[in-house]
């Protein structure tokens, strides 16, 4: 065998360049290939980095040949026809001609007799390592690591391994496990010690975390205490740890680590339509306002400005919110916004105050109940009025995006329901509204992304003459079909013998988008819009459809892609003739 691999050594030393590194084995190349160092090296390495990767290499060939099940295999690495081991670390020559791993795996061994034990109730060892499985170390690794996680599963956090015995029998080629564990006491959470914080009180980090002290010990409930102390975004960092020892009464305290950000933040944002024209916003934000992680967001908008599709419309709102009311996962929240919308079918002025709860169901599921009060004063051209409703606003919202600014995988459905009543009780309704979006890439860098977006709303109970303008649905524009223009597509009614324009009963979109990455931080997109605006409740009865197409680029950054669309009509008898320019900054959805 020797002779036969010394022959294959000579032939390749014969053709190699200068520091040329050639691995020579007839089993398990990708492994070794990927475990040595010695192939990492570039052209740029000195001979001092050839000795100390190949002194690293037999301990980390070894463990590669272990960890696809071959336990009597040899290894030599010779640098220029000597043994790397033998060459002290600083005798390395000035230059190296060659370098041959030669690797003979030897037979490949099975599992024989296995036993990890005690295992927790409903526990079985998984069947990678049953007798006659391949004996991959790391199937063992595996097995005992789920073995202790069962157990801390439930409650016995202490768990640990006392115990290892690993034989391999050549003359069988197989490999005997044996694992003792030592379970422990079932231990139950004790105090939590919050550490790291200045401006948070210690009482509200154990309000918010939530963690249930005096309950069985449970991993599950730490990772979400983390999850909560995170969310709130007054926190850089956080992280919990269990104490060393055991407490009375079979207790384990938890300590809190956590590093508090910066209190206050602002941002902006710019957005411009060729025919919406330039939207200016931005925001103030406290994340510890009464100094119990309490949120103070203030947002300001302008809109419209140099646009076509009527005048310029401001917004000013605040929002409030404080984590872990009535429970660590319910949050209390409280809105106000005074608005101008200038719309080419109406003109509004609003105020608006909100307040309810949003509970987290779980990582992905939150929903949303509150109550509200409106005024408005608005005007069309059928007519001018004033009223005053009250609002129920429901939501639910499901994400489970891989990125929510710029997702690749995965979906998001927000649902929303807001009954409405005005105080004379002449206006009564609800409006319905469903945003569904979906995510799938293929490639091994997601180098094309197919994303969709469906919308669907409807208008209950009142008509278009008594529902408030900004509830009824209109068509076109970046948020809905892009390449048309801006809230083009409404509804024509009589009104006192009259036609007017106003927004519909229903509303049906969808817009699809096909995401290519062509470089690094640069993509191409194309997309398709479609939208339908009927007079009815019914979504897509009693209206009109229309189509806009376009493409686009998208340049990341470290706040998001800077989007950049061109769309243009793709439905109609005026379908390809204007251009609609769209710059912002994010994925349109």
């Amino acid at each position: 065998m020797f002779k036969q691999l010394s022959a294959i050594m000579i032939f390749c030393a014969s053709s190699v360049q200068a520091q040329d590194v050639r691995l020579v084995s007839d089993s398990a190349r990708s492994a070794l290939r990927e475990a040595s160092l010695l192939r990492a090296l570039d052209d740029d390495a000195a001979p001092q980095d050839y000795i100390a990767a190949a002194r690293a290499d037999y301990r980390r060939l070894l463990t590669a040949l272990y960890a696809s099940g071959y336990y009597a295999g040899t290894i030599s690495i010779t640098v220029d026809g000597v043994e790397a081991a033998d060459i002290a670390p600083l005798a390395a020559p000035d230059a190296i001609d060659e370098v041959v791993i030669a690797v003979t795996p030897g037979p490949r061994f099975r599992f024989g007799r296995v036993e990890i034990a005690p295992l927790a109730p409903q526990s079985a060892l998984p069947v990678e390592i049953a007798p006659g499985e391949r004996a991959r170390s790391g199937a063992i690794g595996d097995a005992v690591s789920g073995s202790l996680r069962d157990w801390r599963a439930l409650g016995y956090a202490k768990a640990s391994v006392t115990g290892r015995s690993i034989i391999a029998r050549h003359e069988a080629n197989a490999l005997d496990v044996t694992v003792t564990l030592a379970p422990g006491p079932r231990l139950r959470f004790g105090p939590l010690n919050v550490s790291g914080t200045d401006a948070v009180s210690d009482a509200r980090v154990r309000q918010i975390a939530g963690l249930p002290t005096g309950a069985v010990y449970s991993p599950d409930e730490i990772a979400a205490a983390e999850r909560r102390l995170r969310r709130t975004g007054t926190f850089d960092s956080v992280s919990f740890t269990e104490s060393d020892e055991i407490g009375p009464d079979n207790t384990l305290a938890i300590n809190a680590q956590l590093s508090e950000a910066k209190p206050r933040r602002f941002g902006f944002g710019l957005e411009l339509s060729s025919i919406e024209g330039l939207t200016v916003s931005s925001f103030w934000l406290h994340r510890n306002f009464f100094g119990g992680a309490e949120r103070l967001r203030v947002d300001a908008e302008v809109s419209g400005i140099a646009g076509e599709t009527g005048g310029i419309d401001y917004s000013l709102g605040g929002t409030f919110t404080r984590p872990a009311t009535f429970g660590p996962d319910t949050e209390y929240f409280l809105t106000g916004r005074i608005s101008r919308e200038d719309e080419p079918e109406f003109l509004l002025d609003k105020i608006a105050v909100e307040t309810g709860f949003s509970r987290i169901l779980n990582d992905d599921l939150t929903v949303r109940a509150g109550v509200g009060l409106l005024r408005a004063r608005e005007e069309t051209d059928a007519e001018i009025r004033q009223y005053t409703l009250f609002t129920l606003p429901l939501d639910a919202t499901l994400d489970r995006r891989d990125a929510p600014g710029d997702a690749k995988e995965g979906y998001y459905i927000d649902l929303t329901a807001t009954p409405f009543v005005s105080i004379d009780g002449e206006i009564t309704g609800a409006r319905l509204y469903g945003d569904v979006r979906g995510y799938y890439s293929l490639g091994e860098e997601h180098s094309l992304t197919f994303a969709a977006r469906g919308q669907m709303g409807s208008v209950l109970g009142a008509g278009l003459s008594e529902a408030p303008a900004d509830f009824l649905f209109y068509s076109g524009g970046g948020g809905t079909v892009r390449g048309q223009p801006y809230q083009s597509l409404g509804v024509d009614r009589l009104d006192g013998g009259e036609t007017v324009t106003s927004g519909g009963a229903s509303f049906v979109g969808a817009q699809l988008e096909a995401r290519y990455l062509v470089r690094e931080d640069i993509s191409l997109v194309g997309f398709y819009d479609i939208g339908h605006v009927g007079a009815g409740s019914t979504p897509g009865e009693e209206g009109n459809w229309h189509a806009g197409a376009g493409v686009g680029l998208r340049y990341n950054t470290g706040i998001g892609p800077i989007r950049l669309d061109l769309g243009t009509q793709a439905s109609g008898d005026d379908a390809g003739e204007d251009l609609q320019v769209y710059i912002g900054i994010g994925q349109a959805f």
